[in-house]
């Protein structure tokens, strides 16, 4: 595994577990908020070493901790992520785990393994609006792959969506809102503006950003699409 960070605590990226985060990287998005840059441009070394340290500390925190949450970056990206999670769960833990939906191959066989307990996937946008956010050709039936594997298979999920124009309008909304019908959990997030971020001219331009207000009518609009709406 690539991994480019380690939280040793966490009483909120997976919900129900006090967890670990583990931070693989390598992203194959662009979004120009995305508060990771470090961990999108991709990984700098192996990190079997870290690897190493991340299996020590969960042998010596059995019975504190309860989840370890894989977030990125992209985890799918990770040709050893099914081994990693094996080793995880044999000691164990539950697994959260996030991803952006573009190999629903790789969340396909993870779910029929058992190995995930928990899914988070991110709808950047609509899916017409997708070649915003990734490089080259991108077949975006796989992001409707995914949200369908992921509503039949996973144990437990949630879909989440950071709010930033020009990815989400309310029309963007209305079209997520059928990719979603059904599902379990949705969130929708503002973007943040006080971090460091892969491209740092985006916060300078104002009317990316949606107010209080405005996040209120996007709410109202994916309201009944999914049987809980969340904000953060």
């Amino acid at each position: 595994m690539h991994i480019g960070g380690f939280q040793k605590n966490s009483l909120i990226d997976f919900p129900g577990n006090i967890a670990c985060v583990v931070f693989t990287s390598g992203c194959n998005f662009i979004c120009p908020y995305c508060h990771n840059p470090d961990l999108a441009a991709g990984p700098k070394e192996a990190g079997s070493l870290y690897n190493t340290t991340i299996f020590s500390f969960l042998e010596k925190r059995k019975g504190q901790l309860t989840g370890v949450a894989i977030t990125g970056g992209e985890p799918t990206l990770q040709p050893d992520l099914l081994e990693f999670c094996q080793q995880v769960q044999s000691m164990g833990y539950k697994i959260k785990l996030d991803s952006n939906g573009t190999r629903p191959h790789i969340l396909e066989n993870l779910l029929d393994k058992q190995l995930i307990d928990y899914l988070a996937m991110d709808i950047k946008t609509s899916l017409a609006n997708y070649p915003l956010v990734i490089r080259g050709n991108f077949d975006v039936d796989k992001i409707r792959e995914s949200i369908e594997l992921i509503q039949k298979k996973a144990p437990a999920y949630e879909f989440r969506t950071t709010c930033a124009r020009p990815f989400i309008t309310k029309e963007i909304m209305a079209d997520i809102a059928v990719m979603i019908k059904g599902a379990q959990r949705y969130v929708l997030q503002k973007c943040s503006q006080n971090v460091q971020v892969l491209d740092p001219g985006f916060l300078k331009e104002a009317h990316h950003f949606f107010s209080p207000e405005e996040m209120q009518e996007l709410q109202a609009i994916v309201q009944g699409a999914a049987k809980t709406i969340a904000m953060r």
